[in-house]
């Protein structure tokens, strides 16, 4: 089971190593509420499986579906949402902040 973000990092270059294309999103700025703190991870590979969590419903949807990019790119980009308090409510989402992920390519050997 994987539970901290040790793991999904480890994850991240097991995957790299074994030739998957791999991206890392990483929650970098909150304001309000947000359901993940700063520094939460998820890792996404080409066939859009993922381990770990950088907000949930819609907008990790919208995180993986830009880390297919990131990865075919190999260029990282910083991504932005975030949701009117009285807009989130009509669309049945319980908070209303804003959250700001990084999402970087990984290759094998990176890092040290």
């Amino acid at each position: 089971m994987i539970s901290t973000d040790t793991d999904i990092l480890r994850a991240a270059e097991d995957w790299a190593r074994s030739g998957r294309g791999v991206a890392i999103a990483t929650v970098v700025e909150t304001w309000g509420s947000a359901p993940r703190p700063v520094g939460s991870h998820l890792v996404i590979d080409g066939e859009g499986n993922f381990l770990g969590s950088v907000s949930g419903g819609c907008v990790e949807g919208a995180v993986v579906a830009e880390a297919a990019d990131v990865i075919a790119e190999g260029k990282a980009r910083m991504l932005e949402f975030g949701v009117a308090d009285a807009a989130a409510w009509q669309v049945g989402l319980s908070c209303g902040g804003r959250i700001k992920v990084y999402v970087e390519p990984v290759r094998a050997g990176d890092g040290g």
